[in-house]
């Protein structure tokens, strides 16, 4: 008995495939939620590299340290503009947040090729198919990973910072192939409707796009549930919520209290002191007697020890700037620090023109105990051994009895409880 067949349904549908029958989808709807994306996540990409390459990677501070010849070149991160990594790093976060409804609705939008039979008809789609799994999988575990780390959620069994150094590579490898393949049929599908009149469509009017080879259009569509503008318009509007409950980690002021994403919370105290902290005394193990009258601060570098005292430190001359501190899960904050420039400790250590400086906290273990500053964060006339934040001593909790803040430097190189910090010649090991 000859096999029946269904008149509507194209060559390579499989029966699941058949299934998806909303109107909306097709080429131009995928196109324009791809030509979003093809903004957006170059811009996460850019930013993310930044932000390694402003931890400094040729001292071996960067997370990971051992990623092999996708190791950047040795640069030095500059310290002007001041707000350089509190701009690069909450840029990151916050858009790679704010893209998730884009990300998902255009996955969406494509969820019928994933079920087309054959899977492979050429070594083109192959390679097709192969670079859409990478990109598929790599931006979910991305998302997903950076998202929980945020949050210091972490219920994966790996290291996150390896784990996505190395993922991002292999998902903007995948992104470049996907978008050399799909540019051209982008540009078409595009060119093949107005934004504006389908802005203007009601749903009573919305219609499915021609078929297309691509097996996005659906064979046998339904009635439509919403008009292609109002999915725009709820996937627009998920993405604005999300920034908004997302930027005030990155800003001050009255921003700050609908940043319900903040992992440390929309308050941070009254007071001068009264800003974020990452990492609090009690946690960092540090004890009343460790910052007491008998705290000394540890210079070295030149012939021998100086050792001051804060009573010391603060009959020096001492300089005051307004900058921002930075923390790599996306918050920020900008107060102003009085201190002595670092640089003026240098000379006092008898290194008055340092190449490297090596800081060491009271803290002993962790990724803050210890920090390596180049040679222009050492030499900015803003770069200080921080006493007082907003005319007022430093709390325990922001580093009391002398902190590190310097322009431009991530918040886990402003290294608090400082005891000691060794400024380095040309030629001395930065290990």
């Amino acid at each position: 008995m000859p096999a029946t067949t269904d008149p509507d349904r194209t060559p390579g549908d499989s029966g699941i495939a058949h299934r998806w029958r909303s109107p909306l989808r097709g080429p131009w709807l995928t196109s324009i939620l791809g030509a979003v994306l093809l903004v957006g996540l170059p811009l996460v990409i850019v930013t993310g590299l930044l932000d390694y390459l402003a931890y400094g990677p040729r001292y071996g501070q960067a997370f990971p340290e051992n990623v092999g010849w996708l190791r950047p070149p040795h640069v030095d991160w500059p310290t002007r503009p001041s707000w350089l990594f509190r701009v690069s790093q909450g840029l990151h976060v916050t858009l790679g947040i704010a893209l998730i409804p884009v990300v998902l609705a255009k996955l969406w939008s494509v969820i019928p090729k994933l079920f087309s039979w054959p899977p492979v008809r050429s070594a083109a789609q192959a390679l097709e198919r192969f670079s859409l799994l990478l990109l598929v999988g790599g931006i979910l575990f991305q998302t997903v990973t950076g998202v929980l780390n945020m949050q210091y959620a972490y219920l994966f069994g790996f290291d996150f910072y390896t784990a996505h150094y190395f993922g991002a590579w292999v998902f903007t490898a995948a992104l470049v192939v996907h978008v050399a393949l799909k540019l051209p049929r982008m540009v078409t599908a595009l060119r093949s409707r107005s934004l504006r009149a389908e802005l203007r469509t009601s749903r009573a009017d919305t219609r499915p796009e021609p078929p297309d080879p691509d097996g996005l259009v659906a064979p046998r569509p339904g009635p439509p549930t919403m008009s292609r503008r109002g999915l725009l318009a709820l996937t627009g509007g998920g993405t604005a919520l999300l920034a908004v409950l997302t930027v005030g980690q990155s800003l001050d002021g009255p921003w700050r209290r609908l940043a319900v994403l903040l992992p440390r919370g929309r308050t941070a105290g009254s007071g001068p002191n009264g800003f974020p902290v990452n990492r609090t005394a009690v946690a960092a193990g540090i004890r009343p007697a460790d910052t007491g009258a008998d705290w000394r601060l540890e210079l070295r570098g030149g012939a021998g020890t100086v050792r001051l005292s804060r009573d010391q430190l603060l009959g020096l001359p001492q300089h005051t700037a307004r900058l921002p501190i930075a923390c790599v899960e996306g918050w920020s904050t900008l107060q102003t620090w009085t201190g002595v420039r670092l640089h003026e400790l240098a000379a006092l250590a008898g290194v008055p023109e340092p190449a490297s400086a090596r800081v060491d906290s009271i803290q002993r273990g962790g990724l803050f105990s210890r920090a390596i500053l180049q040679a222009n964060q050492v030499r900015d006339g803003d770069s200080l051994l921080a006493l007082r934040v907003n005319g007022v001593d430093l709390s325990p909790d922001h580093g009391y009895p002398a902190r590190i803040i310097a322009p431009a430097l991530p918040g886990v190189h402003c290294t608090k409880w400082v005891a000691s910090i060794e400024f380095r010649r040309a030629g001395a090991g930065d290990g």
